[in-house]
């Protein structure tokens, strides 16, 4: 017992899980979503702070606690050195289901802004979240520490009011899924209502999320990244970066996507792939990118930045990949079986758009993602856990 009554908890007591590689710090353990060789090839400040953030990252352990202290050295992303940062979620779940939940405050940043793209870090102390729960009444179970997709986490120490131990070793279908903002979770309210969390823990199967904020751009480094992963099931959220960046036209789209899809298969011959293509989003179904602010509106609202007719000249609207990712899997399905299509727009569409307006034009608020978490898990995740169990 520790002065607050809690029991340190050795961290090698827990398991991490939804992380590439796991480095060991002077201080604890840090947790990565991307191995070294990959970050060295990150092409900007914006990817170097995305692909450290905690999206998918948590902490699974045996326990009867009802009290739960974890000492973390957190990094959040901010405009500037002053700008108060809000609150990071910390959420435990058991069976799927969300049982606590506490916030904290990052005591490190991470300065960057589009208008001034060079990023650097401001240190800060570590943080201490302490998650109150009904642990007791429940007795000893099983339970996972999710942390914020917010921010870059060091795990520093774990407290708890009863002991801890490792994890039960039952498997799980592994998922490992690569996407957008939308994926790595933007304006979701925790990481439970991130989109990808809500169908893993429908599903009850073992996520990792390479969803990167602004970077589901085909990089080569991450479909490597993606080889190298274990996976019983991938997943592949392509296009809204494409054209909300406007970094390809048709003639490079098609290879690209081609060579991601072959290099992942280098590493899984026959693991089932879907490849998703980009829900609604009202700017850019039929004009092209970029997106971009509009400058008459006082807050984010995302508008395009190129025309219709500019598509006809091989520029990129989702319309336009949307046809092209489901040409490209037709294709290649004459010989892999295991590849498949889902249509973002069965995901969120303009009916949903109308129940669920996109807050900023762009990216789904929390009950948009919830719902496409929901969606996801009945499209994909429940038919691939039937197949499986056959």
């Amino acid at each position: 017992m520790n002065a607050t009554g809690l029991r340190d908890v050795s961290l090698d007591e827990v398991e991490i899980r939804g992380a590439i590689t796991i480095e060991r710090t002077a201080e604890g353990l840090l947790p990565r979503r991307l191995p070294a060789w990959a970050r060295e090839q990150v092409p900007d400040s914006f990817m170097v702070q995305t692909t450290a953030e905690s999206a998918g990252i948590r902490l699974s352990f045996r326990t009867a606690a009802s009290v739960l202290e974890l000492d973390v050295r957190a990094t959040r992303m901010a405009a500037d050195e002053t700008v108060a940062l809000p609150p990071s979620h910390y959420d435990v779940t058991s069976d799927g289901e969300l049982v606590g939940q506490a916030s904290v405050v990052a005591g490190s940043r991470y300065v960057f802004s589009f208008e001034r793209p060079l990023g650097y870090v401001v240190g800060g102390p570590p943080s201490t979240v302490r998650i109150e729960f009904d642990g007791a009444a429940a007795g000893e179970r099983e339970l996972e520490l999710w942390l914020p997709f917010t921010d870059e986490v060091e795990v520093l120490a774990l407290r708890a009011d009863a002991p801890v131990s490792p994890p039960a070793a039952v498997p799980r279908p592994r998922w490992l899924h690569h996407g957008s903002s939308i994926s790595h979770g933007y304006r979701a309210d925790s990481t439970t209502g991130t989109w990808p969390v809500v169908s893993a823990l429908r599903a009850d199967v073992d996520l990792t999320s390479v969803a990167f904020s602004g970077n589901a751009m085909l990089d080569p480094f991450t479909a490597r990244t993606m080889r190298d992963a274990a996976a019983d099931l991938i997943s592949l959220k392509i296009g809204i970066n494409l054209v909300n960046g406007d970094v390809m036209r048709m003639r490079a789209f098609r290879p690209a996507v081609h060579g991601f899809l072959d290099t992942i298969r280098d590493g899984h011959p026959t693991t089932p792939i879907v490849v998703v293509s980009p829900i609604w989003c009202a700017p850019v179904e039929h004009a092209a990118g970029p997106t971009v602010q509009d400058p008459t509106k006082p807050y984010e609202w995302s508008i395009a930045g190129g025309t219709a007719e500019e598509v006809a000249q091989g520029k990129l609207s989702l319309t336009a990949v949307r046809g092209e990712l489901q040409s490209i899997v037709t294709r290649r399905r004459a010989s892999d079986a295991n590849l498949d299509y889902v249509d973002g727009l069965e995901l969120y569409g303009p009916a949903d758009a109308a129940r669920m307006p996109l807050p900023d034009n762009l990216h789904p608020g929390a009950a948009a993602q919830r719902h496409i978490g929901r969606r996801f898990d009945e499209l994909v995740l429940q038919p691939f856990n039937t197949t499986r169990s056959r």
